[in-house]
């Protein structure tokens, strides 16, 4: 029989082993593959080479090579000058930037429109996601401490998991593996077997409940947030902690992993959203521009850009250097939740006030607005949306609300520009890019 003692040792040094290995790789990382790093080096030198012939020609030097070198300098154009200061990535002024949203009339959308309203859950729906790889089922985590598999096509429940003992707060699902992860209120983060439909590890450490979790794209690393205000950063396989990333200074709302620098981006209460550095443990940049509470953020499906919604305002980011791109206009008298992005630009902002309201993300104008529908028998106030997914096509809209229901919303097929041209558009309202 092994000792207590023993064990303990024993845990010790896999804890130790496992932090140790994950350090080493997201040292390597942070390297440059050898070709590359010679390529930069090269052009490193030929650029202080070019430096030093300059200044040897503005310095007095040789009088022909002076004539010369500023022969070939003719006056750049201002169409030039753009270009390279766009290069090397400088920002344009507000005036600069009024003008480019005043030409860029906003892509038209076709409405969006309810077409079926799901029961079964008996608490608030808090967080849904989509199924990665086929786009055939969804699943609810929700207030009642359940999770619920749904048919896409059909809307009929498939299966209910059950194991917390509080709130489900969010889900993950794998590509790589048959597994879904789930975030609670109980502290814990589950780990459950699509196949077998049942929980084959459990993630303990947080100090208090769990809002958010997320899988990293390349990497066996589960990633968890909560009101304990850290990023937990996790071996899948051994349910080792392998990092603690401190910052935050309130719950956390929200995190997402990509493939890339910034790995980890995560939102906070404390009105900033952070970009981690996962290689130095560390923030590589604060975006503080929001100043309240950061309730949900999304990442664009097919470029580099995402959106965050605080109470009561939405903007768009650059990243990876987290430039800030629009402000979105917020009519919206009640809180934002929930933000969702497709591949067809169109943003959704989903408020506790059970407000729909749709974005052309390029240009920040909110071309329709509406309220969800009331299911009979419910109370005014429940008519709240707390979470919202689009699916793989991003044709078809799934939210999760307070009064206990989910709802999928598609475009109208029929619907033309001139049938339908949504909500006037003014570009000194609908929003600034600054």
């Amino acid at each position: 029989m092994v000792a207590e003692d023993d064990f303990n040792v024993f845990e010790e040094a896999e804890q130790f082993y496992t932090g140790t290995r994950w350090r080493n790789q997201f040292t390597c990382m942070a390297k440059l593959p050898a070709h590359l790093q010679e390529i930069i080096d090269n052009k490193k030198s030929v650029l202080q080479r070019y430096d030093l012939y300059a200044q040897s020609c503005y310095g007095g030097g040789d009088s022909k090579q002076l004539i010369e070198f500023n022969k070939k300098a003719e006056e750049p154009s201002k169409a030039m000058i753009k270009k390279v200061y766009n290069y090397a990535g400088g920002q344009h002024s507000v005036m600069e930037r009024q003008e480019q949203l005043i030409s860029q009339k906003p892509s038209w959308h076709a409405p969006w429109k309810l077409i079926r309203v799901i029961n079964g859950h008996i608490g608030w729906v808090r967080c849904v996601e989509v199924d990665p790889v086929d786009n055939a089922w969804y699943a609810t985590g929700s207030n009642d401490t359940s999770i619920k598999v749904w048919d896409l096509a059909s809307g009929k429940l498939k299966l209910t998991l059950s194991g917390h003992i509080m709130t489900v707060r969010d889900l993950a699902i794998s590509e790589r593996h048959p597994y879904m992860f789930s975030a609670s209120e109980d502290k814990t983060i589950k780990c459950w077997d699509l196949e077998k439909n049942m929980v084959i590890r459990n993630y303990h450490g947080h100090l208090s409940g769990v809002h958010t979790v997320s899988l990293h794209p390349t990497l066996d690393l589960v990633v968890s947030a909560g009101r304990d205000s850290v990023v937990k950063l996790w071996d899948m396989r051994t349910r080792v902690p392998v990092m603690n990333l401190i910052g935050h200074k309130s719950p956390i709302n929200k995190v997402r992993c990509l493939p890339v620098d910034p790995q980890i981006i995560s939102c906070s209460t404390d009105a900033n959203i952070r970009l981690w550095d996962i290689t130095a443990g560390k923030s590589a940049k604060i975006l503080t521009h929001h100043k309240r509470s950061v309730r949900d953020f999304a990442l664009h499906p097919s470029e580099f850009s995402m959106a965050s919604a605080c109470t009561d305002d939405i903007r768009s980011w650059k990243l990876p250097e987290g430039i800030l791109l629009t402000n979105f206009q917020s009519t919206s008298t009640g809180i934002i939740n929930s933000l969702s992005i497709n591949h067809d630009d169109v943003l959704f902002a989903g408020g506790d006030d059970g407000t729909l309201s749709f974005y052309d993300y390029k240009s920040g104008h909110k071309y329709q607005s509406l309220l969800t529908t009331e299911i009979p028998g419910s109370l005014e106030s429940e008519r709240g949306i707390l979470c919202s997914s689009f699916d793989q096509t991003g044709l078809r809209l799934i939210t999760g609300e307070i009064d206990k229901s989910i709802k999928i919303w598609k475009q109208e097929e029929s619907a033309t520009p001139d049938s339908n041209p949504g909500l006037p558009w003014n570009p000194a309202m609908s929003s600034q890019r600054f």
